[in-house]
């Protein structure tokens, strides 16, 4: 007993005056990042005043050294003092910034947490991130380099502040976000990713929460979550999700067109050419701000800026990628505040390929050398490489909205059920239509663009089509990889015979290898509930919408119409 308690003191000791002091050092090269230079210190309770009086709180992680060192700005509505599982990924990041030469200014915005005023989400970020800017240039720690950082809503804090910002910001990381908010996209409305944000920034804003309590918080609103996406008319939804009206998703929800002039002052978007800040992209395969993203990068370039873009296999709440987020932000920030690229990668775009399992880098997105290759929709379910020959009769399914085809997988907000998942459930029900191809010869890389385009006719002048795309593994478990939508209503679908439209779905975009042996399956449905609101068929407006209509959906696949799946190939 002596022995083995002098040893577990002996191993204490060792701990204590070995291991704990270097545990900073150690930690840096177990994640492979640069080595710490500083001990982290702290101001809290930073009080700064906007031009109508409002004051916003802030607290400055700083080096504990002399000397001046860039800042990094992070504006947040979910808390500036690390708590509860979300704060785990800002308080790593925080911690890894400053021990490398960084201050870094967390601030709660407007509403939230400390700070006064009432959150309006979206349309305040611009006037309160301008003046914040403005505080921080008076700072006598503020050393003339600035740059943005932070992921979904504190992205978008980055681009409400980025146009015409004064020169001295010099870079920005935007993660799992978009340049604009959009509640609707390609006249979808994101029904769950909303009620459930509605449902989260409901809960408690005073005082730090424990992460067990956070995961309490989290089940609960799950539970909220599903009974309020059943609820019509969907303009009332927040009464479920929250209680009680919520004034800014009425007001939201009576602008269901995205072009409406309403939301022209926050689509950040529009405004590029006047971002002169250097931009890295970080996004997820399964992440429900993919395709704006994507679009965004893609202005981008058309502009003649040349941003980075880092693609990983997450969803909007994975914490897989956070060692690696974090390794490519200090890259990215040494490079454009301390002129130090030595860590930052030769070509701008690197994309996890799944099924491969690895990382590859390239020059641009989609990449140069992607080629694109076709998959016909064959009468026998078959997806081949050849049009049909022969005329055929169509496919058919029903579509109920009082029973809509699920989302198993993909860009949902709830970490328990996005990513890629087996499809095989969502593969059974009657109300979809599987087309599959024979097993691959040799694997077959899709990275770039992917787009189904369908010959369909509904018996309702109004209603969905849903594409995914699933890799078949030999064992017949069958993978979500990608999916798109596209919403039909008279005045966008393309007639081409009577009463026959020709539709265009984007997947958004992908790098998946499909191995030998696997097969391509193309699903067809017509819904994506509950991250799409569901079509009730009507054309009633979403917001006020309750009466529903069966539909019976129809897709053609013969010679005059030649239904496909293209896909954008890399050769290895």
């Amino acid at each position: 007993m002596l022995k083995r308690g002098l040893a577990g003191l002996g191993a204490l000791a060792l701990v204590s005056g070995v291991i704990w002091p270097r545990r900073r050092r150690l930690l840096a090269q177990w994640l492979e990042l640069p080595p710490p230079r500083y001990d982290v210190a702290v101001e809290r309770g930073l009080a700064l005043p906007m031009p109508d009086g409002v004051r916003l709180y802030a607290d400055r992680y700083y080096p504990k050294a002399p000397g001046a060192f860039p800042t990094i700005l992070i504006r947040t509505p979910y808390g500036r003092r690390p708590t509860g599982i979300s704060g785990l990924f800002m308080g790593f990041a925080i911690e890894r910034l400053v021990e490398r030469g960084y201050n870094v200014v967390v601030q709660d915005v407007r509403g939230r947490f400390d700070s006064e005023g009432e959150f309006v989400p979206f349309f305040q970020e611009e006037a309160d991130g301008r003046a914040t800017l403005d505080w921080i240039a008076q700072q006598p720690w503020f050393e003339g380099n600035l740059a943005t950082w932070g992921a979904s809503y504190l992205g978008y804090t980055q681009w409400a502040l980025a146009p015409d910002a004064p020169p001295f910001l010099k870079a920005m990381v935007p993660m799992i976000t978009s340049a604009s908010a959009r509640i609707f996209m390609e006249r979808v409305f994101g029904l769950e990713v909303l009620l459930r944000w509605l449902v989260l920034l409901a809960l408690p804003t005073r005082g730090r929460l424990p992460v067990w309590e956070s995961l309490a918080l989290m089940l609960r609103a799950g539970r909220i979550v599903e009974k309020a996406i059943w609820h019509l008319p969907v303009g009332e939804a927040d009464l479920v999700a929250t209680g009680q009206p919520v004034p800014f998703f009425r007001e939201w929800m009576r602008h269901e067109d995205e072009n409406d002039p309403y939301w022209e002052p926050i689509q950040w978007g529009k405004r590029m050419d006047r971002v002169h800040a250097a931009v890295h992209w970080i996004g997820g395969w399964y992440d429900f701000f993919l395709y704006a993203m994507l679009q965004d990068y893609r202005q981008m370039r058309a502009l003649g800026q040349r941003p980075y873009l880092t693609i990983g296999p997450w969803h909007h709440l994975s914490n897989d990628g956070m060692v690696l987020r974090v390794r490519e932000t200090l890259a990215w920030f040494d490079a454009h505040l301390k002129n130090d690229p030595r860590h930052l990668r030769e070509k701008p775009v690197r994309v996890y390929v799944m099924g491969a399992d690895e990382w590859r880098d390239f020059d641009d997105w989609p990449p140069p050398e992607a080629r694109p290759r076709r998959f016909y929709l064959h009468p026998d379910h078959t997806l081949r490489p050849t049009q049909p020959e022969n005329d055929a009769f169509p496919s058919v399914y029903r579509y109920d909205p009082a029973d809509p085809t699920p989302a198993i997988g993909g860009a949902l907000f709830d970490p328990s059920k996005a990513g890629m998942r087996e499809s095989s459930e969502l593969e059974a029900r009657h109300d979809v239509l599987l087309f599959t191809s024979p097993p691959l010869d040799t694997d077959l890389d899709v990275i770039g663009d992917v787009r189904v385009v369908l010959y369909v006719r509904s018996s309702a002048t109004h209603t969905d089509f849903v594409a995914r795309l699933h890799d078949v593994h030999p064992d017949g478990s069958s993978y979500n990889i990608c999916e798109g939508m596209f919403r039909v209503t008279p005045d966008v679908v393309e007639t081409v015979d009577e009463g026959l439209w020709r539709i265009e779905i984007d997947l958004w975009g992908v790098a998946h290898r499909f191995k030998r042996g696997h097969r391509l399956r193309l699903v067809i449905a017509s819904a994506l509930f509950p991250r799409f609101n569901r079509n009730l068929n009507t054309g009633e407006p979403v917001s006020t919408g309750t009466r529903m209509v069966v539909a019976e959906q129809r897709v053609y696949h013969d010679a005059s119409h030649p239904s496909y799946l293209e896909v954008s190939v890399v050769e290895d």
